[in-house]
């Protein structure tokens, strides 16, 4: 990512709706939700206040959008979200790699596998 790009992405998310905004999308994955959904997430907004804000998320490439049927699906652009993470990370620790151990080490996924990766683990055993 270069410095435009991240310019671009952190003012984007420096506003309190677009940040609960990317939050909630991230939590519900690659799979998104409808705009509709968004705005009930964030406590009953109206559409043309989510509109607005995802608007500007998908211009900041931080999230994209799709046509279901009458709903439009939106979901992150986990690379665009890793890449300005990397932005942020990139030469921290200046050839002292225990400077970024506490923040590699919060990046950390937690999440339990999903159907696949179980799958995977037991034809590995």
């Amino acid at each position: 990512m270069n410095e435009a790009s991240a310019l671009s992405a952190f003012a984007a998310l420096s506003q309190e709706t677009r940040l609960r905004i990317v939050r909630i999308l991230v939590q519900a994955g690659p799979e998104g939700l409808a705009a509709g959904a968004i705005g009930e997430a964030m406590g009953g907004a109206s559409s043309s206040r989510m509109s607005f804000h995802l608007g500007h998320l998908e211009q900041a490439g931080l999230v994209r959008s799709r046509r279901e049927g009458r709903s439009i699906i939106y979901s992150p652009v986990h690379a665009a979200l890793s890449g300005l993470i990397a932005f942020l990370m990139k030469d921290c620790c200046n050839g002292h790699p225990e400077v970024c151990a506490p923040a590699v080490a919060a990046l950390s996924c937690t999440c339990p596998p999903n159907a696949e990766t179980k799958r995977r683990e037991k034809s590995h055993v």
